[in-house]
């Protein structure tokens, strides 16, 4: 290895520890050294330095102890003009500038706290592009896309590319390839994130592609992303920095990508990359470390041309991946799937409040259908006018000789996310609430109805073979043919809605599994009943049976619930037998309506977390979109981090928006009579089946006398509230028992 590389990473080192030691001593002149510091709305701290070293960074006097554990790890310059035998001072100067990275960008959240944007999506109109470090609910809802392979890697973009049309080329074949960019860092007054702009790319973490921050510093977000992936779904705990550098070179396909003049800085952050086996590939005749080592192949290569990025990209990083390769037009793939197509954007629109669209899927027999047939009745989109709106119904006939009724939903739901895989096309609901908007440069590229047909026929022949043999498309825009299948489509969805409702845990002998989540929530094992649904609310009983019956090697098992220990708690001798296999002994036994007494372990995807209020003699519950306090004393982020693990926490429990309205949410505590607290904003999302149900229970109003954050966020203070509205949960039994 050439002694030019260990120069520059080694001196970048000195430099940046240097910087940020003076920065430090700077703050603790301006601040109390209690002085609270952190990233915004995570349980992981400062996430390098909490995974690495398990040192908890929560004030300004925490930060001394990393910093010196950095400065201690600086090698000896250089001297001499021999080459470096191995990587080691190379390795150890890059870890240490990032450590110093993430001091200083929590520095930077202390100073300017107005800096980064807390958001999913920049704020173009106020200038605001910078997204910082993501907080766990974000990291909670992308992260778990690194574990089921939806995104295979990421790439971490610093620098500036030599034109605009450079940087949207190198993004875009990225995203075809279903992977992140990560952005940071600019050169010659640039960088791509201003670039994309320029070029028209939407940015963000809906796009995948997320603008971290402008300096070279600001790319320690990418690592500490990396890094809260093996402790939340590796199960790896803080401070075993072998493991946590293990799973990340076996686990997170990452890769640098400088573009322009690497200084001595951008040499220090590549360098201490490798330490994670991510390899940095520059477009810059820049000194390589090509032996094979601490990363896959190549350490650093140098001189790569634009249009090769990419692919020798993938390669290094001994990355697999697959571009999906539809005949449509546009650009197809997961990485477009939260793109928006805004009003300067629009050519024209179905549904959405503007005109009717509706979604149904079908089964047919084999004989019934032709394979591959799309058609489109009624006008296309060459027919249409900027701006105009039009009515749409996409009918699609299924056959199989695998396949079930029951499936007829599952197959369904796709065409939300398989629409939106479509560059410039952008779809919101399902069923007869669906919201197509497509963009002029859709249309431009030559885009038309006929190729949403294409996409289903050929996504779902590839993700559902199993049970798809024909698939045929019809695609309505008539308005008389479109009120035709509407009329059809709302009473199979009630045929299946009451089916679903009907259902009772007592009339099924067979409940299921989901160990999906065990990845990074080792002893947990979700079990999913019909009236209670997966904690992160993707998937229902039937949900899990149709999973079961396309994949019986899947997370989705079938569990014989066996003998009934406790009816009013939820709890079978079956299932614990399964739960005790499936948790390594890690868990024993728990129950399915209970909150107070053995409840069933949670995850981190959960998509709300309830907690006992003893004081109110009730129950809150808090979804993870909320990020402000809740009378527990705790929010979300520090919820899931304390019990998300994978453990059966007394007085806290996991669970779906909607598993709150089914019949035996909590019956063991006294049931949905217990809440007393939960956020506004998930009161109205579920207000119609929580009137319903409430009324069920005789208590026509009990939605106004739930309090939420308008009322307090204090046991003291959302007591009196409910004493004044006479709230049930004041005059039942204790909840908790001495």
């Amino acid at each position: 290895m050439s002694k030019l590389v260990g120069f520059a990473a080694i001196q970048g080192g000195y430099n940046i520890v240097s910087k940020v030691e003076g920065l430090y001593r700077r703050a603790l002149e301006t601040y109390d050294a209690s002085t609270k510091v952190g990233f915004p709305n995570t349980a992981y701290y400062l996430p390098v330095i909490y995974s690495l070293l398990g040192i908890k960074v929560e004030t300004l006097e925490d930060m001394k102890k990393p910093l010196e554990f950095a400065r201690g790890l600086l090698p000896p310059h250089i001297k001499g003009v021999n080459h470096l035998p191995y990587l080691g001072p190379l390795l150890d100067a890059g870890m240490a500038a990032l450590f110093a990275f993430e001091i200083r960008e929590a520095l930077r959240y202390l100073e300017e706290p107005d800096f980064y944007l807390h958001s999913e999506e920049p704020d173009l109109e106020a200038g605001k592009i910078w997204l910082g470090a993501a907080d766990d609910t974000v990291f909670r809802k992308r992260g778990v896309e690194f574990v089921d392979g939806t995104a295979p890697g990421f790439a971490a973009v610093v620098g500036a590319a030599p034109d605009t049309e450079t940087a949207k080329l190198i993004v875009e074949e990225y995203q075809k390839r279903s992977l992140y960019i990560f952005l940071a860092a600019g050169h010659n007054g640039t960088d791509v994130t201003h670039q994309l702009l320029e070029a028209g790319v939407q940015i963000g973490w809906n796009t995948r592609i997320v603008p971290f921050g402008p300096d070279i510093s600001s790319a320690i977000f990418a690592l500490g992303f990396a890094n809260r992936a093996a402790m939340a779904f590796g199960g790896i705990q803080p401070g075993d920095y072998k493991r946590i550098l293990l799973y990340n070179k076996n686990r997170i396909y990452a890769f640098v990508n400088a573009l322009g003049e690497v200084g001595t800085e951008w040499a220090a952050a590549a360098a201490g990359a490798i330490n994670w086996g991510f390899p940095t590939l520059a477009d810059t005749d820049i000194p390589e470390v090509l032996p094979t080592g601490i990363c896959t192949y190549e350490h650093v290569v140098a001189n790569v041309p634009h249009s090769e990025l990419v692919q020798r990209s993938v390669e290094v990083r001994g990355l697999k991946v697959t571009v999906s390769s539809i005949d449509i037009p546009c650009s197809f793939g997961p990485a477009y799937e939260g793109e928006r197509v805004r009003g300067t954007d629009l050519f024209a629109q179905t549904g959405g409040g503007k005109a009717q669209c509706t979604e149904l899927v079908k089964m047919a027999e084999m004989n019934e259908i032709e394979d591959g047939k799309i058609e489109v009745i009624g006008p296309d989109i060459d027919k249409l006018k900027e701006g105009d709106s039009f009515p749409l119904g996409i009918y699609v006939q299924v056959a199989g000789r695998e396949f079930q009724t029951d499936f007829e939903p599952i197959i369904e739901r796709q065409i939300h996310h398989l629409i939106n895989y479509i560059q410039g096309v952008m779809h919101i609901g399902q069923r007869d609430i669906s919201w197509i908007r497509i963009s002029k440069a859709a249309v431009e590229k030559g885009f038309r109805l006929k190729d949403i047909g294409v996409v289903l026929h050929a996504k779902f022949h590839q993700d559902f073979q199993k049970i798809i043999d024909k698939v045929q498309v019809t695609l309505y825009t008539k308005k008389a043919d479109v009120d035709k299948l509407t009329k059809r489509a709302r009473a199979e969805y009630r045929t299946r809605d009451e089916r679903v409702e009907k259902m009772r845990d007592e009339d099924v002998e067979i409940y299921y599994s989901c160990t999906l989540c065990q990845s990074f929530a080792p002893s947990h094992v979700c079990t999913v009943s019909p009236e209670r649904t997966g904690l992160c609310g993707a998937y229902n009983w039937m949900d899990c049976k149709a999973s079961y019956e396309i994949n019986p090697t899947g997370p989705n098992q079938p569990i014989v619930k066996g003998e009934c220990l406790d009816p009013i708690l939820g709890q079978w001798k079956g299932v614990n037998e399964f739960v005790t296999k499936a948790s390594r002994g890690n868990v024993t036994h728990y129950n399915f309506y209970s909150v107070v007494k053995d409840p069933m372990t949670t995850c981190g995807c959960c998509e709300c977390i309830a907690a006992v209020l003893p004081s109110c003699n009730g129950v809150m519950t808090v979804n993870r979109e909320y990020i402000g306090d809740t009378p527990c004393g705790m929010k979300f982020t520090t919820l899931a981090g304390v019990m998300g693990g994978g453990q059966s926490s007394p007085g806290f429990v996991g669970h779906s928006k909607f598993n709150i309205t089914q019949r035996k949410f909590i019956k063991g505590d006294g049931g949905l009579l217990r809440m007393v607290w939960m956020p506004k904003m998930l009161k109205e999302e579920i207000k119609d089946r929580l009137v319903k149900r409430t009324e069920e229970l005789g208590h026509p109003d009990f939605y106004d006398m739930i309090a939420d954050e308008t009322v307090g966020t204090t046991e003291e203070e959302i007591l009196p509230f409910l004493q004044k509205v006479g709230h049930p949960a004041l005059s039942m039994d204790p909840i908790i028992s001495e």
